[in-house]
């Protein structure tokens, strides 16, 4: 069942998109920053990638061009693209937020699941969905949850990121 737009024009047709997005620590001898649900972290190991690697923002993206059909953040954001090199996750949310809406679509919200032993999200969960929202221009939330020391993220070799988002495209 769908729900009427603006004065009844018709239904409101609203998709689902699933985005994940994992990334490993950088090498020891190769130190990054960590950047995690568009914050830093300072005391805590970065993680590798094409560009912040900011496992949390690219999975939003990613389940934003899933929602909307546009493809995925390598389709917009790939190697191939030196210009995005380094860039910050929340640059790359912000534009994927653009090219949804300029393909006609609406973003209702953005829900990530972060995967990781560290850092202890819980104390700056607040601080994170404020800075996600504001680069995606609607709400996002954000969970974290560990693997009881299972798995590569339970190793502490990584982290990972599960998304889900709904657009919606009005009459």
């Amino acid at each position: 069942m769908s729900t009427m737009g603006p004065s009844g024009s018709g239904p409101v047709v609203p998709r689902t998109g699933i985005g994940v997005d994992v990334h490993a620590y950088a090498p020891e001898d190769s130190p990054r920053p960590l950047r995690l649900g568009g914050l830093e972290w300072p005391g805590e190991r970065g993680l590798a990638g094409h560009s912040d690697a900011d496992a949390v923002a690219h999975a939003a993206a990613n389940a934003l061009f899933s929602a909307a059909g546009l493809g995925d953040l390598g389709t917009h954001f790939g190697t191939d693209r030196p210009e995005y090199a380094g860039a910050p996750g929340t640059v790359l949310l912000a534009e994927a937020a653009r090219i949804v809406r300029a393909a006609g679509f609406e973003i209702g919200n953005v829900a990530v699941q972060l995967v990781a032993q560290r850092p202890r999200f819980g104390p700056r969960r607040a601080e994170s969905e404020q800075v996600l929202s504001e680069a995606a221009g609607a709400p996002v939330s954000v969970s974290a949850a560990t693997t009881d020391h299972l798995g590569f993220t339970g190793r502490r070799e990584g982290v990972a990121a599960i998304a889900t988002a709904l657009v919606y495209v009005l009459p």
